[in-house]
């Protein structure tokens, strides 16, 4: 017992003695001047703005193409990148954005394709996916699209009358 208080007495000792030397001497100024940049820029973020966030197509036939152009300009303080465009549906592709950063103050542009797929009024959300303080901005597109001729109508059900 008294070799075990002994050993763990010794290794204490060594342990605290060990830590005398000042550890500000080991910081690297270079190093410091690095990490304040970084925290300064790091409140820094981009911005995304769109010219028009919905896009109406108005009344269009079933299975009618059309697309759009969402314009947007970056406004924050700091590169964009937009990592992924990505719709609601399959019915409505986004495309021909650029992977490339975006410096502050430049402009930007994706085409966004829809099919006429849907009857009635149709609504499409398409979400933009960056490195803006939110992460996700979303546009949306809109259309009226005519029922199809040639589609079988589908049976609605009649309600009972009651007679008196």
């Amino acid at each position: 017992m008294k070799k075990l208080i002994l050993g763990l007495s010794a290794f204490c000792l060594i342990a605290f003695t060990a830590c005398k030397e000042d550890a500000s001497k080991k910081v690297n100024e270079e190093n410091v001047v690095v990490a304040a940049e970084r925290d300064a820029n790091s409140s820094k973020f981009p911005e995304i703005t769109f010219t028009e966030t919905e896009h109406d197509f108005g009344t269009i036939e079933s299975k009618q193409n059309v697309e759009t152009v969402f314009e947007y300009k970056n406004t924050g303080d700091a590169p964009l990148v937009i990592t992924n465009i990505a719709s609601s549906c399959g019915c409505t592709v986004p495309q021909d954005w650029s992977k490339a950063p975006l410096a502050p103050g430049e402009s930007g542009k994706f085409t966004v394709k829809f099919n006429g797929s849907g009857a009635n009024n149709v609504t499409k959300t398409i979400t933009v996916n960056s490195n803006s303080a939110k992460g996700k901005d979303m546009v949306r597109i809109k259309a009226f699209v005519k029922p199809d001729p040639n589609s079988t109508p589908k049976p609605t059900l009649a309600t009972p009358q009651i007679q008196s």
